[in-house]
């Protein structure tokens, strides 16, 4: 397996001190000559975060920044706040759009303060909307609505679409006496389902195992790889087993960054038991959950080999899309299209247009 160094020295703006201290990793790749690499389509990204800066939250009133969760800054590339910069990087990474969501706004998604939740997304919504605004056919913003008051996130789901802003961004993992199996969510999903916004459920937001941070040794693993993927697994169950996807035919959902391995083997299950247990137990859907995931739901893989194998058999290459998660230390920057290749080849070219490009643009009606 090709190895490849992610080389800081890439990154558009980066001084040579930042360089020196941008954390070292290596993808796996295949090699592809420079006329190769020129070859191949540019991708978009499903699953990319931008970097808010630290004064951007000094502009709540002080009664509201005491409520605000305590998160390390990280050491991201400049094109992580600065769009002309990012611009720059896509070109290198061979990146045609991005789809972007927020870094330290995903903490907010735990807050038990509802006002300073609001407030900030807000505050997030109307500075991504500036950074986005200096390419709109390659910057696209996801806005983030608050779930507590489900009248002011559709508000706010509507101002942000207004602004241009692409699907409807809300925690992965809700507050505990809101399930998305209550009728409280029934609204915003009436509101998407007109509007045609996907619902975006982003791992690591809301009322998850990190809420009160990562844990180190053994714990930090299992968290990082068993805890995840149960939260994105009774995400998605919840969806499609609350009958959601049958009272609103347009609704459509995207687990981003949970990756896709998992997928085919749980759809397998649930068809499995739902088929069993259909005729004895009056169960809220009347399709198979496969065929539903079909129609509804979408998926983002990163470095996910297990996943990409089972594309020649099982037809996920209509719903599931490529993420670089620049500037995450996951992403896949300069290498983007070399680990792509790794994962794709194979492929047809219907099917590696689909997962790099045609899905993203069909999903949030990019204007590309």
């Amino acid at each position: 397996m090709p190895v490849l160094p992610v080389d800081a020295s890439k990154f558009a703006g980066m001084s040579e001190e930042q360089q020196r201290t941008f954390p070292r990793r290596v993808v796996i790749g295949e090699h592809l000559t420079p006329d190769e690499l020129a070859r191949m389509p540019k991708m978009i990204s499903t699953d990319s975060h931008v970097m808010e800066p630290e004064e951007l939250w000094l502009e709540l009133p002080k009664r509201l920044q005491e409520h605000l969760p305590k998160v390390p800054f990280r050491n991201s590339p400049p094109g992580a706040t600065d769009p002309h910069l990012r611009l720059q990087d896509q070109d290198t990474d061979g990146v045609a759009a991005e789809i972007l969501f927020p870094n330290y706004g995903m903490a907010l998604f735990a807050m038990d303060d509802v006002e300073t939740q609001q407030e900030s997304f807000k505050l997030y919504n109307d500075w991504l909307t500036n950074f986005c605004s200096v390419d709109k056919k390659r910057l696209y913003g996801s806005p983030l609505v608050s779930c507590y008051d489900i009248q002011a996130g559709i508000k706010e789901l509507h101002r942000g679409l207004s602004m241009g802003m692409k699907g409807c961004m809300i925690w992965q993992v809700p507050d505990p006496k809101l399930p998305f199996t209550s009728d409280h969510y029934e609204p915003l999903w009436a509101a998407c389902n007109e509007a045609k916004a996907p619902v975006v459920c982003h791992i690591l937001t809301g009322h998850s195992y990190i809420k009160t941070g990562q844990k180190g040794g053994v714990q930090g693993i299992k968290d990082a790889v068993n805890s995840k993927t149960n939260d994105s697994c009774n995400t998605l169950f919840d969806f499609i087993f609350s009958g959601a996807f049958d009272r609103y035919p347009d609704l459509k959902l995207l687990l981003a960054e949970s990756e896709i391995g998992w997928l085919p083997f749980m759809l397998q299950q649930w068809d499995y038991y739902f088929e069993r247990f259909r005729k004895q137990r009056e169960l809220p859907i009347k399709r198979k959950p496969s065929e539903i995931f079909d129609e509804h739901v979408y998926g983002t893989f990163l470095e996910d080999y297990v996943g990409t194998r089972v594309f020649p058999w099982w037809h996920g290459t209509k719903n599931c899309m490529w993420s670089n998660d620049y500037p995450h230390f996951n992403m896949t920057f300069p290498n983007s299209r070399e680990v792509a290749e790794y994962h794709l080849k194979g492929l047809t070219a219907e099917n590696r247009e689909r997962l790099t490009r045609d899905n993203a643009i069909k999903l949030f009606d990019l204007d590309i």
